[in-house]
């Protein structure tokens, strides 16, 4: 069984987490260059982020429906980052997790990486009894992708990849405030609504309850240890 250090980084701004991904992405690569992959330790960090749109490098502009300066007004931060997809929006009342795993210690398959991403999520949310799904084509989590009309989005998720270590990864929606979704097209798809689990359930729900479940769920489908520092 696989070890991977876990660290939850609280509430922190988008920037700083970037950066600490990329630092842990370089360091990895850097010892499979050197022929030292067996160095390796795969991480997991769980992080809560101001308000911020990040927009992946396949994505467009138009799918941000605020100006720069209207941003600003509301305090919300905007990046174009590394990973794949379009629009997205993280911030309080959302578990956002960032892997940085070396894959050729699992599985080098992207596919095989997102689907059991997708599971970790689709196990945690029925823990709740709520009911999550594949959309076919989309990436992410879904409550039910099938019904026109009633597909709504309560997971996404965006990676990049160097030498099989990924970074960036999933963001789950909890007790956000999903109004700011407003000011997206989310992952520039039109036309289908996103969700939390407090919408879902018509509660709150604790957040220290909801990281316990998704790390017992990150075990049980990676096969691994979670230590902490």
């Amino acid at each position: 069984m696989a070890k991977v250090q876990f660290t939850d980084l609280g509430r922190v701004s988008y920037k700083e987490t970037w950066d600490l991904q990329e630092e842990r992405l370089q360091e990895k690569t850097a010892l499979k260059r050197e022929g030292k992959s067996e160095q390796i330790t795969s991480e997991l960090f769980f992080v809560e982020h101001n308000p911020v749109f990040t927009l992946g490098k396949s994505g467009h502009e138009e799918n941000v429906l605020l100006s720069e300066e209207q941003l600003a007004k509301k305090g919300i931060e905007y990046f174009h980052i590394n990973r794949g997809g379009d629009i997205t929006y993280h911030g309080p009342g959302q578990i956002v997790g960032y892997p940085i795993f070396d894959l050729e210690q699992f599985k080098p398959d992207l596919g095989w990486y997102l689907r059991s991403l997708e599971e970790v999520i689709i196990l945690t949310l029925a823990d709740y009894g709520i009911v999550g799904d594949r959309s076919k084509g989309e990436t992410g989590v879904w409550i039910e992708p099938h019904r026109k009309g009633y597909e709504r989005k309560i997971c996404a998720m965006g990676i990049r990849c160097s030498r099989w270590v990924t970074m960036h990864g999933f963001a789950l929606n909890v007790n956000t405030d999903l109004d700011y979704f407003n000011y997206i097209i989310p992952c520039g798809i039109q036309g289908k609504q996103v969700t939390s689990i407090k919408k879902e359930l018509g509660r709150e729900v604790s957040m220290q309850e909801v990281k316990l479940k998704i790390k017992h769920n990150f075990c049980k489908v990676f096969a691994i240890e979670l230590s902490e520092l």
